[in-house]
């Protein structure tokens, strides 16, 4: 009996077919700016990160409330970054592009968002004004995006684990 040849072995045994080089030079490329995008991404982060500590100590001799709300909007900016980070990484290793952590990057900065609008349509305005209506109502829309997109998240999830609840099932 003759031992079945590995695939490797198989694939040095036969001809290259001509796409697989341009596949592999594009796979590579790919990744490189994947990469690259990457490094931007958490570099982005840790310098928002420090400025947000920086001006948080240089504000809060001024006034807490606004150094807080400040060091909050650059906080979630922060976590937008790492969001998209977190995609990045998932679209590199699954090899095609994954929902989930840009539905949650929408969802933190809608949320950024409100908390900007609510605070300035709570600083500068009166409750009769114009002015807060319209932040009133840009609240609500954001509001509702925040729920439109928390739908799409678990839809995404609920549908990512049904082939494995089928396989499980199956077996």
């Amino acid at each position: 009996m003759k031992p079945e040849a590995t695939p490797e072995a198989k694939a040095d045994d036969e001809e290259e077919p001509i796409g697989q080089p341009a596949d592999r030079v594009l796979r590579m490329a790919e990744n490189a700016v994947y990469t690259l995008a990457g490094i931007l991404l958490a570099g982005g982060a840790v310098v928002v990160l420090v400025a947000v500590g920086y001006h948080l100590v240089k504000e809060v001799g001024g006034g807490v409330e606004k150094a807080i709300t400040t060091a909050l909007d650059g906080l979630l900016l922060v976590f937008i970054l790492l969001e998209l980070l977190a995609a990045v990484r998932a679209t590199m290793i699954e090899h095609k592009l994954v929902a989930e952590p840009f539905l949650v990057a929408g969802i933190i900065a809608a949320i950024k968002e409100i908390i900007v609008v609510s605070l300035g349509a709570q600083e500068s305005m009166g409750k009769d004004s114009p002015a807060f209506d319209d932040a009133m109502v840009q609240v609500s829309v954001l509001g509702v995006i925040v729920l439109l997109l928390a739908v799409a998240t678990y839809l995404v999830r609920r549908k990512e684990r049904e082939p494995e609840e089928q396989d499980n099932a199956e077996t």
